[in-house]
């Protein structure tokens, strides 16, 4: 048996160039969205909030203070019997009562301020979702759609926790350390303040120098993080291809090599978590040592009573208390700031297809198509050497136009700028004489519906799917456009009928089956232009002459764009583009065309071949 290599595993590396922390660029985007956030009782629940973090931390200062003087009444013992014990008990309750408010008043704040959170997580999520799904599509192409997703959840949870620890934790808990220390230079000694500041200060500093030195092992984390969560999604969404080419072992050994660098960084960060907690543990149990031996020379010398002592000690255990998490709440504020900020830079791309201010719904639609017009168009992607070139031609009022030629001749190009998913670099497209730069998107939208080779559907119902395109339909009209597309037969044979889920993309369905969905949400929009991307290319013979059949009555009364390969299938339209490269090289009707004996001829001789 031959040896299995050991597999090499990758070690995390840390980013050479670390992102630069913008913090207050970051809390001015922070308190925008809650103060836009629109919750109810906005003002005061913020107002309520901020006032119950700073009591409970003034009461939980002065508990200490009544205790000692509690057991200072206590030991003193020159007072009769009964007016020691009055006066201990009535210190104690103070005590108690004071030291629940400030228990008390973290819990109610979380109460009046959890609605003002939510509301603000919400609507940062959602406007960073809708923004996110306004963007170009060469921005979608570019990005992994698990990582994007996972852009958006961590923006929100970065907002939460930022409240909490900046707000509502460690900046109430700099004002009870300023508190703690004029309480203690006044009711005792400068020295114990002195104390309690400095042990303080030394916590901080080295926390934040150690949490420093921890963030580049959280960042390598949590890059590790992402592109595991995009190789998930990409293999989940796409898991047919996967499986068509038994590519399951790859597909997983490759989210398990991201694992495994997750690994490596969890095991780095949680042993420099361990060093950071130990030096912690160092510091208190020195500063707590130093207050208690401070406290004890003063009652030594009779300056101080034993509850001075146990109130010093107290005070200094309760600034601990909120210090005990520092080290985490440091290294997660600052990844906190770096998502929100993120999330920020999402919300701050600009779309490359943009609504005009002056944009305007067009006239009502008369009945007869809309006229499209293409002058002088030209496109070029980026990751292409070369686009669409002064491409002109004019689809009257219910003409079909067909647009055909090689792969890679920008059919798809001039479909997207149809549709005005891209914007063309040079020239204009109009539609019924107003320039689309021109339409309110959501007009647009509905004036051109698009049926396209591999129709995309929701894991919803099929009613759900159809309806995507006209959400008021009735279930009659949702029926009547699943019958014009052949779906009457199918959908009987169904146990739910409409009312079938369809799978995650559709996958429950064939190929033909998401076609015919996608006429018939199509034929549903009843737009003016109606754009046909290889829509029957998925069905077999008999289906497919069916449906031809069917976009010939849909045809009527609008204009049709038909972009086809099978040029059998567009032998009947009323004008033929032949593009190649980027430009249109010939123009007609079928018959015209074959005449010429061009690049159209040949294309059909090709297809024809053999028959």
């Amino acid at each position: 048996m031959r040896p299995t290599p050991e597999r090499t595993r990758p070690k995390p590396q840390a980013d050479p160039t670390p992102r630069k922390v913008d913090a207050v660029g970051a809390l001015r985007d922070l308190f925008a969205l809650i103060l836009n956030c629109g919750a109810p009782g906005l003002r005061w629940r913020l107002t309520s909030a901020l006032t119950l973090t700073l009591g409970g931390k003034v009461l939980g200062v002065l508990a200490p203070l009544l205790l000692g003087a509690a057991v200072n009444r206590l030991a003193a013992g020159q007072s009769p019997a009964v007016q020691v014990g009055t006066a201990f008990a009535g210190l104690i309750v103070g005590w108690t009562l004071i030291r629940f408010l400030a228990a008390a008043a973290p819990q109610l704040r979380d109460v009046v301020f959890t609605p003002v959170a939510q509301a603000a997580q919400r609507r940062a999520a959602a406007d960073a979702f809708g923004h996110a799904l306004s963007l170009s599509i060469d921005f979608h192409q570019t990005k992994r759609t698990g990582s994007l997703s996972r852009t958006i959840e961590r923006g929100a949870r970065a907002m939460d926790f930022l409240l909490r620890a900046l707000v509502f934790n460690l900046g109430p808990t700099f004002i009870e350390l300023i508190i703690a220390a004029v309480v203690l230079a006044r009711a005792y000694d400068w020295r114990f303040a002195l104390a309690a500041v400095g042990t303080v200060v030394v916590y901080g500093v080295l926390t934040f120098a150690i949490s420093d030195w921890r963030i580049a092992h959280r960042r390598a984390l949590n890059e590790a993080d992402s592109d595991a969560a995009g190789r998930a999604v990409d293999a989940l969404i796409n898991y047919e291809t996967v499986k068509a080419f038994g590519a399951e072992s790859r597909a997983a050994a490759d989210y398990d090599r991201a694992l495994a660098i997750y690994a490596d960084a969890q095991v780095l960060a949680t042993n420099s978590l361990s060093l950071l907690n130990l030096a912690q543990s160092a510091i208190m149990a020195v500063g707590l040592a130093i207050m208690a031996l401070l406290a004890g020379f003063e009652a030594q010398a009779g300056r101080l009573g034993p509850g001075d002592v146990t109130a010093a000690i107290l005070i200094l255990i309760n600034l601990y208390g909120p210090l005990n998490i520092l080290g985490f709440a440091y290294r997660e504020i600052r990844q906190s700031f770096i998502d929100l900020e993120a999330m920020s830079d999402l919300r701050r791309q600009t779309p490359d297809v943009a609504q005009a201010p002056d944009a305007a719904d067009p006239p009502p639609a008369d009945g007869r198509g809309g006229a499209v017009v293409f002058a002088d168009v030209s496109f070029k992607h980026g990751a292409r050497s070369q686009g669409l070139e002064g491409v002109s031609f004019t689809a009257a009022p219910g003409e079909t136009v067909a647009l055909v030629g090689p792969s890679g001749a920008g059919k798809t190009t001039l479909v997207r700028l149809a549709l005005r998913m891209i914007d063309p670099q040079g020239g204009h497209i109009s539609l019924d004489g107003l320039d689309l730069r021109r339409w309110r998107i959501p007009a647009l939208r509905r004036a051109v519906a698009l049926v396209p080779q591999d129709v995309a559907l929701f894991n919803d119902s099929l009613a759900a799917n159809i309806a995507f395109a006209r959400p008021d339909a009735t279930p009659e009209e949702i029926a009547a456009a699943a019958g014009a597309a052949e779906l009457t037969d199918f959908i009987a044979g169904l146990p739910e009928g409409l009312d079938t889920k369809v799978g995650e993309r559709g996958l429950k369905l064939s190929g033909g089956e998401r076609q015919r969905v996608g006429i018939a949400r199509a034929l549903l929009a009843n737009p003016r232009v109606l754009i046909l991307d290889e829509a029957t290319s998925a069905l077999d013979s008999r289906t497919e002459a069916a449906i031809q059949e069917t976009l010939r009555k849909a045809r009527q009364g609008r204009t049709t764009l038909v972009v086809a390969h099978r040029l059998s299938t567009i032998a009947d339209a009323d004008r033929i583009l032949v593009l190649r490269r980027g430009r249109v090289v010939e123009e007609g009707r079928h018959e015209e065309l074959l005449e010429r004996a061009g690049e159209y001829a040949a294309l059909w001789r090709r297809q024809t071949r053999g028959r």
